[in-house]
């Protein structure tokens, strides 16, 4: 396994330093002393993200004795970029893509300690009048996605299985928030997003219906979002992880039950943040989530052995090099 690097390991040390994380966190047997951490969120201000703003606003992490700074992250690739870098501790990102690249060899020093959510919600998203009703559909037109997202690392995959010619896919590479207007405008024929985000594409769009492909329909084992951190938190101060992933889970809990003080807490953190829109994603994520953020280890196997069976990473990755499940709830 390789190791984190000697300047990431000392960035992220200076960090914990100066916040206060000494050896009694490590052991797990001190008291709370009000760490300091950056979380980066999965895809920007979108619903599915709105759980950490409310875990902050409603005191979750300065109960569990951390001072979080919330920053806008920009999928997986890139957040994973920020991890490496020492410039956050904790990131929200999607799990498979994650996979996918310490697979191929890349952050292989990053575990997933919760699942946000326990199917993937990757899909693709266009507007009815596209003409596009089917995968094949997608051949010859262009498709938007996030920079460094899941999206176009599980697409080869899910062409293989529903019959797609890859080859006659135009990609087109956007931040988050640049999206909705890609396809509103008719600079991308359909997206690779987030199913949960059909309802802020139809708002974007004027209030035209949409057409939702779900990459699930033929890569069901895999799953979506989850909360991760370098091997220098959950190796070093796993006390600090299980405070962290606590809290969060709990702004979890509390934005599935009320997501539309959710979406307005969001809203007042974020004010570019869409209320109505993040209350359709919240809405239509429910289905998909486990609060307890649980991870099971057999589900583990079971997608990593589809992704090698796809040809999207060689043999050799195992379970717990993507996972700590000493940290990761079992239940």
């Amino acid at each position: 396994m390789k190791r984190v690097s000697a300047t990431f390991a000392a960035i992220l040390a200076t960090v914990l330093l100066l916040s206060g994380c000494g050896d009694d966190e490590r052991s797990g047997g001190g008291t709370p002393s009000g760490d300091k951490v950056t979380y980066l969120t999965a895809f920007g201000a979108v619903g599915r993200d709105a759980f950490a703003w409310v875990a902050l606003e409603k005191g979750y992490f300065q109960d569990a004795g951390i001072d979080v700074t919330i920053q806008l992250g920009a999928a997986t690739g890139e957040n994973l970029k920020v991890l490496a870098a020492g410039q956050a501790q904790f990131a929200g990102l999607d799990m498979t893509g994650a996979w996918i690249l310490a697979g191929k060899g890349q952050y292989s020093d990053v575990r997933a300690i919760a699942a946000i959510h326990q199917q993937t919600l990757v899909s693709i998203i266009a507007l009815a009048d596209s003409g596009i009703t089917k995968p094949t559909d997608v051949e010859g037109r262009k498709l938007g996605a996030a920079t460094g997202s899941v999206n176009q690392l599980l697409f080869p995959a899910y062409a293989k299985l529903a019959g797609v010619d890859q080859a006659k896919v135009q990609w087109v590479n956007a931040a988050p928030p640049q999206l909705p207007a890609l396809l509103a405008g008719g600079q991308v024929d359909a997206l690779s997003t987030f199913l949960i985000g059909a309802k802020g594409l139809e708002k974007a769009a004027g209030g035209k219906p949409t057409v939702v492909l779900p990459y699930s329909t033929y890569l069901p084992e895999l799953f979506g979002n989850g909360i991760v951190a370098p091997l220098a938190i959950t190796r070093d101060h796993p006390d600090l992880a299980k405070r962290f992933r606590d809290a969060a889970l709990r702004g979890l809990q509390y934005t599935l039950d009320h997501p539309q003080e959710a979406a307005e807490i969001m809203k007042k953190a974020q004010p570019a943040a869409n209320v109505a829109a993040a209350v359709g994603e919240i809405t239509l994520m429910k289905p998909y989530v486990k609060t307890s953020g649980v991870i099971d280890r057999q589900r583990v196997a079971g997608a990593i052995a589809t992704l090698e069976k796809n040809g999207l990473i060689p043999p050799g990755l195992t379970p717990d090099s993507v996972v700590d499940f000493a940290l990761a709830p079992a239940s």
